[in-house]
């Protein structure tokens, strides 16, 4: 009789957190961190803002991350209203405190802000590499981006952005799992190599979820959309829907084959434990 070969694949969690507005306290946010770092991520992102005005919060919270949990910290960075020599001095601030992980972004595009030496992410990658000593991921959009004409489109962004060597890619959340399969079966068609992590975001009230379609445009399933429906008049009930849907949603996507899962928190250790607790078997 043969022996099984059979090997349980861990999937990477990863967790994302922003940072509180400049003029707001890091008290609540370094205490949160202990909570998150005990749950064990593969790593922690934190946000930066399209303008940059909060890049010296996200520089101290990845420091912190990584020097005091010895957790791999990723910052993300911008380059939406930047010139080389911004992004060149922030790159130096990075690494001088040994934050060498970059999820390279454009930035979304708002009332006074344009593009001035970068156009696109694949040119602020470019940038990065060259300044060296830096790993860098970056994002996809499995319902596609809203300036890319397209999920074909999309793809073949991505396929320059592999081509520059990208460690891994992050996608933007979305409810219907169809969309980020569709996006994996592309992705692989085309022949991009690097890993594609599904951004999951659990749905914990109706304003967050408000503006989440506002701002990224995501849709959401009928599925979803009647729970919603049922449980808006009782927040605890939504939260705990919202949970599970983001349990399914997951524990869908390890059956496919998915690369890893980014969790976007909100800001919220219990959410995440909630979520980490009831799929520790995908993640152990």
């Amino acid at each position: 009789m043969g022996t099984d070969k059979t090997v349980k694949r861990r999937i990477p969690l990863s967790f994302e957190i922003f940072p509180p507005k400049a003029d707001a306290p890091l008290s609540d946010i370094l205490v949160k961190l202990g909570d998150f770092a005990k749950l064990s991520p593969e790593y922690i992102s934190v946000t930066y803002g399209t303008d940059g005005s909060n890049a010296p919060r996200t520089l101290e919270i990845t420091e912190i991350v990584r020097r005091d949990y010895g957790i791999r910290s990723v910052a993300h960075l911008t380059c939406m209203n930047a010139t080389h020599g911004d992004i060149a001095d922030k790159l130096l601030r990075f690494k001088s405190a040994g934050v060498t992980d970059i999820l390279a972004l454009r930035g979304d595009r708002r009332d006074g802000l344009r593009l001035i030496d970068f156009n696109y992410a694949v040119d602020l990658i470019s940038f990065i590499n060259k300044a060296g000593g830096f790993s860098v991921c970056a994002a996809c959009y499995p319902e596609g981006h809203a300036e890319s004409g397209g999920i074909k489109n999309d793809v073949e962004i991505m396929k320059k952005k592999d081509a520059l060597g990208v460690t891994h890619f992050v996608s933007q959340l979305f409810f219907d799992n169809g969309v980020f399969m569709r996006l994996l079966d592309l992705a692989a068609a085309g022949g991009i190599k690097a890993p594609i992590h599904a951004g999951v975001m659990p749905i914990t009230n109706i304003k967050q979820l408000a503006g989440i379609v506002k701002v990224s445009g995501v849709k959401i399933p009928d599925r979803l959309a009647r729970q919603i429906g049922k449980f808006e008049g009782n927040p605890q009930a939504l939260k705990q829907a919202g949970m599970n849907f983001a349990l399914e949603q997951i524990s869908e996507l390890a059956a496919y084959g998915v690369s890893g899962v980014h969790l976007y928190t909100m800001n919220s250790p219990d959410t995440a434990r909630y979520i980490r607790d009831n799929t520790s078997y995908l993640f152990e």
